[in-house]
């Protein structure tokens, strides 16, 4: 980083949509930092934006990062699409612009931290959704970062 330039603030929200639940994750005002914040449990989407919304203002957020499940060939699949679809209507919804990021194993790099951490995977679904949120997050912002140097 020159020393004109100066950290730029940014607020985003990372998702990681799954067909029963969302992990939300959230970041440091400086960017670089992601933190697992809530599992919402999926339910009318009109109440899925108006849990988003109370976040989104609250954080100040300014775009949502959306894991996208590629195939482990790299291409889009039904599953994808779905993501897809949902997740830009809920952009719509929250007036946000929408980032995706491959977001291939996230889940099972998550279930692994917590194997580590001694923490059931089975038992604590909510959490690994959390979790993976975080990755997909915290993969943008260091995707980002990277960029700008």
């Amino acid at each position: 980083m020159s020393e004109n330039s100066s950290p730029q603030f940014v607020s985003a929200l990372g998702l990681d949509i799954g067909q029963k639940r969302i992990g939300v994750a959230g970041c440091d005002g400086l960017g670089l930092f992601a933190t697992g914040l809530m599992t919402l449990e999926r339910s009318a989407f009109e109440r899925d934006v108006a849990q988003l919304q109370e976040l989104v203002k609250d954080r100040r957020v300014q775009v949502l990062v959306v894991g996208l499940p590629y195939s482990m060939s790299g291409n889009l699949g039904f599953q994808a699409k779905k993501v897809q679809k949902y997740a830009s209507r809920l952009a719509i919804a929250l007036d946000l612009p929408l980032e995706y990021v491959d977001e291939r194993l996230t889940s099972f790099q998550a279930e692994q931290m917590m194997r580590s951490a001694k923490i059931s995977p089975s038992r604590n679904k909510g959490l690994i959704d959390r979790k993976a949120a975080a990755l997909i997050l915290q993969q943008w912002l260091d995707q980002r970062r990277s960029q700008k140097l």
